[in-house]
């Protein structure tokens, strides 16, 4: 009987998060802090985008907000118009970043797709989300496409009840425990867990117990050894 495989988007189906430290990398070097290194300026970093994910959601020019932020909290000089410019553009340019499909992942969605209802759950922005979909060239692999501020239990169980799906045939598949795992775990669903040696760290935490409800593999092209 064919399942409803949910699937994330970011650093499941494409590269993303390497381009969001290629930036916060040009950030420490503008920013030139006299006694702070990178892991303390990403500890202020970090303090600031959970403060205002929650008001802002995700995405690039949310993410160069947070940059802003951050630079006038730090910054041992004046701040000018010219500093802030500048950061603003490192979200636009994020934007932009190459669309780098993850290996396999075409093939994979290629043979998922006649079997079983293919499902994209991302959060972010709805234009700057929809447009890396189309720019990645998988959207027709996909029956639904959704995107949400925020990938909790509750925007799960949403999920769920507007698709008319079945909780006991749903996998969400992605890479971040929090979001992808957790969340749907919490909501009484399964989960695919892919790691990612760059999920972004407010992603990170420690799997629930799920028993037995939590598959975990090392690539997304093994996703076609178990459905």
């Amino acid at each position: 009987m064919p399942l409803h495989l949910i699937i994330d988007a970011d650093d499941t189906l494409w590269e993303n998060n390497i381009y969001f430290e290629r930036a916060f990398e040009e950030f420490v070097a503008l920013l030139g802090h006299s006694r702070l290194d990178a892991a303390a300026i990403r500890a202020v970093l970090d303090e600031i985008e959970v403060m205002n994910n929650r008001i802002y959601g995700y995405g690039s020019r949310n993410f160069a907000r947070n940059l802003q932020q951050c630079f006038l909290r730090l910054a041992e000089r004046e701040v000018r118009p010219e500093d802030l410019e500048a950061i603003r553009l490192l979200g636009e340019r994020l934007l932009d970043h190459p669309m780098e499909l993850i290996e396999g992942v075409e093939e994979t969605l290629a043979y998922l797709h006649p079997r079983h209802d293919l499902v994209l759950f991302t959060k972010g922005q709805q234009d700057e989300q929809r447009r890396k979909l189309e720019r990645s060239g998988l959207a027709g692999y996909f029956h639904h496409t959704a995107v949400v501020k925020e990938k909790d239990a509750e925007a799960y169980r949403r999920l769920v009840s507007d698709l008319g799906l079945d909780p006991e045939r749903c996998w969400m598949i992605g890479n971040s425990p929090k979001s992808d795992v957790n969340a749907a775990l919490e909501a009484g669903l399964r989960a695919v867990f892919i790691p990612h040696d760059h999920t972004w760290t407010l992603e990170r935490e420690p799997l629930r117990e799920a028993d037995g409800r939590v598959l975990r593999l090392s690539r997304f092209a093994e996703l076609r050894e178990h459905f």
